[in-house]
C-alpha cells in the first residue's frame, strides 16, 4: 500500500525546500529527483511539487513518460 500525501506535503518536494523532487499525475506521486529534465524542480514551464494532471495535455509527450519514474505515494484529494 502506498503512503498518502496531501497537496501541501507534495509542494515541499519542489526541488527547493527539500532534496526530493516529486510530481503528481492522476493521483500518483512520482519521484523525479534524478531526472536531468527536472533539475532544480523545473521542467520547461512546469514546476515540481505540483499535480501535473491538467497540464499534461499541453506537453509534447504522452503519460507514458511517467513509467520510468518510481511511484512514491498517492495524492489525497
Amino acid at each position: 500500500m502506498l503512503k498518502k500525501y496531501s497537496k501541501s506535503q507534495l509542494s515541499l518536494r519542489n526541488g527547493q525546500d527539500r532534496d526530493e523532487i516529486w510530481v503528481a499525475y492522476k493521483g500518483h506521486i512520482y519521484d523525479v529527483t534524478h531526472s536531468r529534465l527536472w533539475r532544480n524542480g523545473k521542467h520547461y514551464e512546469h514546476w515540481a511539487g505540483q499535480d501535473l494532471t491538467d497540464e499534461l495535455k499541453d506537453a509534447p509527450h504522452t503519460d507514458k513518460v511517467f513509467e520510468k519514474f518510481v511511484v512514491v505515494g498517492e495524492l489525497t484529494p
